[in-house]
């Protein structure tokens, strides 16, 4: 079994999509896409970028490593009738159904930062670009001090070391090595550039209700409470993670959930 299909598999990641739908739309609604642009979104989930790049008239081609996530992308993309995106199962370290130069932008947001070999990750994705098209990448940055990058670093702390070889997805999140590894994949490196933005988690309850989401439905969440239930620690990272969604929580109302997160925007030009 492929290890990082089996991690995004093993939760619900629609659970946590359900909080991202705002920012998601908000995020492709600057990318400037326009009707019958080819658009592929790599590590899609369940459509929180694709299906607002589809509503806006671009022919999106959703890929996941997870076979309920594109299950659920396309219950969704049917639900709302929108019959200019599909999605599929694929891995983003190997595109090899997909031709050179297909899509005039390539998007994947804290998607393909996950798999496991990066500079195959940005090979891929140059490779399937048309040249004068773009990649668009969102990033968690390590040790930032907003909710993902510190539910990751705490949880991290809970379980085993990774095994010899181990690449951290968090590198995706420093400028440095995003550069070294499009230049790797043939981008000229005045062709690559940075933004800092941030995503927003929005959810109709409080913040220790999201807390229990990530713990029930986010594969690294669960392996973290997993392996601390196994060595006695498991109150631990519950009260470590409690403390951290309370005070990253801005709805200014207790019983609901706004958590802002700093990404890191990666653009490429091909």
């Amino acid at each position: 079994m492929n290890a990082n299909k089996a991690l995004w598999e093993k939760g619900d990641f629609t659970k946590l999509a359900e909080t991202m739908r705002e920012s998601g739309s908000a995020l492709v609604g600057k990318l400037g896409i326009t009707p019958g642009l080819n658009v592929l979104d790599l590590g899609c989930g369940d459509g929180t970028t694709a299906i607002p790049a589809a509503r806006l008239g671009a022919n999106v081609q959703g890929v996941d490593i997870a076979r309920n996530l594109v299950e659920a992308g396309n219950a969704r993309a049917k639900a709302e009738g929108l019959t200019n995106i599909t999605f599929r199962e694929g891995d983003a370290i190997d595109l090899h159904d997909i031709e050179d130069e297909t899509f005039d932008l390539a998007v994947s947001v804290f998607g393909a930062m996950f798999a496991p070999k990066p500079f195959d990750v940005a090979k891929e994705m140059f490779r399937v670009t048309r040249k004068g098209g773009r990649i668009v990448m969102g990033n968690w940055i390590p040790g930032d001090p907003t909710l993902v990058a510190q539910i990751l670093k705490v949880s991290s702390a809970y379980t085993p070391a990774p095994p010899e070889g181990f690449i951290s997805p968090m590198l995706w999140g420093v400028e440095s090595n995003v550069t070294e590894r499009f230049v790797a994949a043939g981008a000229a490196k005045e062709n690559i550039s940075f933004e800092r933005e941030t995503f927003t988690f929005q959810a109709p309850y409080p913040p220790a209700v999201f807390l229990e989401t990530f713990r029930k439905y986010y594969g690294p969440t669960m392996n973290a409470f997993e392996a601390a239930e196994k060595n006695g620690t498991e109150a631990d990272l519950q009260r470590e993670l409690e403390a951290l969604f309370e005070s990253q929580n801005q709805s200014g109302d207790e019983n609901t959930t706004s958590i802002p997160a700093t990404f890191l925007k990666v653009t490429v030009v091909r």
